[in-house]
């Protein structure tokens, strides 16, 4: 499940936008329908063409509403920046780009609307050619450009395929087992109590499941859950998620909470972070400042504590102390930004180094400054655990060579992450416990769908799982090997199922193939053909039958009863083995059947090893068996 979120100036149709792509128009307050601008977060969703469903988090662009922005923009996998092509970059398309930059949005794509405006497609290039000016140095220098009119939907083909191959190269999010779910939206239903949506991050919520919300501490229990307005058991890391909850009122709950499982996180009113001065900055960072912080959803007024230096001019880095006036839910590599209250401007922002450091740091002693910077670069465990997600499935050589551990520490660090179950061997391969969880779970969601629309197979062939898994071979084999181990699936050369599925005929499936199978035993070597007995019973039935050994298909043509191909195959065998050799005129007699028979069967023998063809005669091959 993925997640993308709006950003650009004012007016330049992100939300006209998004109600084109998908149908639903994200505006949702009447303020905002009767001013036609975002004031709040608004949300749609869509499938994209290869059928991956998304959700879609619209952002205010408005100077006066960009701290609501803030709060919706830190869970998203990619950007859409929004740029209306009659007007190109304005000052909120800097400032959103540079808070993507400081989030380090992950993956992006710039939009050019309103090109429907623009009879001069001359004008079109200038504005992509300042736009990557703009881009330049930023996390999305690379990002594509897609030209796009809301009004006509030019260039929607061309968007959501590029948003698709964009998302395809995105890792999933990890599963780490402990989720928390940053609430951007508090609200009642009448007959359902209190609801919460965020994006999920860390890991499941289910149904039934024991919550507690942070930092409050209310507890509550998870009534329901819903994706996009789907009801849903579990949801799963990435997903846009509504909580339904008992025994939580909605006065309780505020935006920038956290619902967690119980115990598996704590607030802090303190955090030692790495921070990043926007070059545009008005003024040096000095101590002391007041600024806003946003992390997650949350937003609290901090107190900066410079450390190492006394001010910290416009585009350097340094490490900061934030005393913040209420608590907030965060963990180590949490991506934030400050902003300054009055008058309202974006500072810069960074990673959350310790979410609870124990004590206010002296500001200049040096070996605060030397604990942090071996803080960031954190231990062993949590180095190649990173470079485990980075990488995803991998060798143990390519994996050590990515941590840049040296080679003792990191063998020592393997074996403890392996022994603790945070990494999985799967053959010559180590991947990340989550990772290889959400591989588990893809195969299972692609084996039960395939079971549910095809009942009457044994399972799904092993190449048509591999290309829908888009793995490498040898990814493929050795998930495959494990999940067979581990009884999740049954596995041979060619299929792949369920070991819960089996083949159910109904009713009238049966009768019918009562009728054929007594065709077949009027006439047991000389049987109804392909094409008729798919005639009788159907071509899935028919298909099932041969999956099930029940008919052998000896050609394209031609099929036997299972019981009536080891007879023959007996009797040719036994011939066999007294003269050594056999004629078809001979087994034509011997089974007292028709020439188009014998000769599919004994074709079908070569092909399967048992004999082997000498001129008019056929010859048991050596160690000769049929191998089906």
């Amino acid at each position: 499940m993925r997640v993308i979120g709006t950003a650009g100036h004012v007016d330049h149709g992100k939300s006209t936008l998004i109600a084109a792509l998908t149908g639903i128009h994200p505006d949702r307050l009447k303020e905002e329908q009767e001013r036609q601008m975002t004031i709040d977060l608004g949300f749609a969703w869509l499938t994209l063409p290869e059928g991956e469903d998304i959700g879609i988090v619209d952002v205010p662009g408005h100077r006066d509403f960009i701290e609501n922005m803030l709060s919706g923009i830190g869970g998203i996998d990619a950007a859409l920046l929004v740029i209306a092509a009659d007007e190109g970059v304005m000052p909120q398309t800097r400032e959103h780009l540079a808070i993507l930059d400081l989030l380090q949005i992950p993956a992006g794509i710039v939009v050019l609307t309103k090109i429907d405006l623009i009879d001069d497609p001359a004008w079109l290039d200038l504005v992509e050619a300042d736009v990557r000016q703009v881009l330049a140095g930023t996390i999305l220098q690379e990002a594509p450009v897609c030209r796009v009119s809301s009004r006509t939907q030019d260039g929607f083909p061309d968007l959501l395929r590029t948003l698709s191959l964009l998302l395809q190269d995105q890792p999933a999010r990890p599963d780490l087992g402990r989720p928390r779910l940053p609430v951007d939206r508090v609200f009642s239903i009448a007959g359902f109590g209190t609801v919460v949506t965020g994006t999920l991050s860390d890991g499941h919520l289910s149904v039934g499941d024991e919550v507690e919300i942070l930092p409050s501490g209310q507890k509550g229990r998870i009534r329901g859950l819903q994706t996009h307005k789907k009801k849903e058991d579990s949801a799963v890391p990435g997903s846009r998620t509504a909580v339904n909850m008992s025994g939580v009122d909605v006065d309780e709950v505020r935006r920038g909470e956290v619902v967690i499982h119980p115990g598996e996180y704590r607030s802090s009113r303190r955090l030692d972070v790495r921070f990043r001065l926007l070059p545009g900055a008005s003024n040096p960072l000095r101590h002391d400042t007041e600024v806003k912080l946003f992390v997650g959803a949350a937003e609290t007024v901090a107190n900066v504590r410079l450390l190492g230096t006394e001010a910290l001019q416009p585009g350097a880095e340094g490490w900061l102390q934030l005393e913040l006036r209420n608590p907030v839910v965060a963990v180590r590599g949490d991506r934030y930004i400050l902003r300054r209250p009055s008058p309202g401007e974006t500072l810069g922002g960074g990673a959350i180094v310790d979410p609870y450091p124990r004590r206010r740091h002296k500001r200049f002693d040096q070996a605060v400054i030397a604990g942090l910077e071996a803080t960031a670069r954190g231990t062993p465990k949590e180095v190649l655990l990173q470079a485990s997600l980075g990488l995803g499935p991998t060798t143990r050589q390519e994996l050590v060579e990515r941590s840049r551990l040296d080679s003792t520490t990191a063998e020592t660090t393997i074996q403890e992450v392996l022994s603790a179950g945070q990494l999985i061997s799967l053959d010559d391969l180590l991947v990340a416990a989550s990772q290889w969880s959400a591989l588990r779970e893809n195969v299972t969601t692609l084996l039960s769908a395939y079971h549910h629309n095809n009942p009457l197979r044994r399972g799904i062939p092993r190449e048509e799982l591999k290309s829908r898994l888009k793995v490498q071979p040898r990814l493929f084999n050795a998930l495959l090997s494990k999940m067979a181990a581990e009884k999740i699936v049954n596995e041979n050369k060619t299929l792949v199922a369920l070991p819960e599925h089996v083949i159910a005929f109904t009713p009238q499936q049966q009768a019918a193939i009562r009728g054929l199978l007594a065709k077949f035993a009027a006439a047991p070597y000389g049987p109804p053909s392909i094409k008729e007995c798919q005639a009788e019973v159907g071509e899935e039935v028919f298909a099932a039958l041969v999956d099930l050994d029940e008919l052998v298909s000896v050609s394209t043509e031609i099929v036997f009863r299972k019981a009536d191909y080891e007879v023959m195959v007996d009797k040719i065998r036994s011939v066999l083995l007294a003269d050594g050799q056999i004629t078809l005129a001979k087994v034509r007699d011997l089974l007292n059947t028709s020439r188009k028979y014998v000769q599919a069967l004994l074709e079908h023998l070569d092909t399967t090893g048992l004999t082997v063809r000498d001129g008019d005669s056929r010859k048991l091959r050596e160690h000769g068996s049929p191998n089906r």
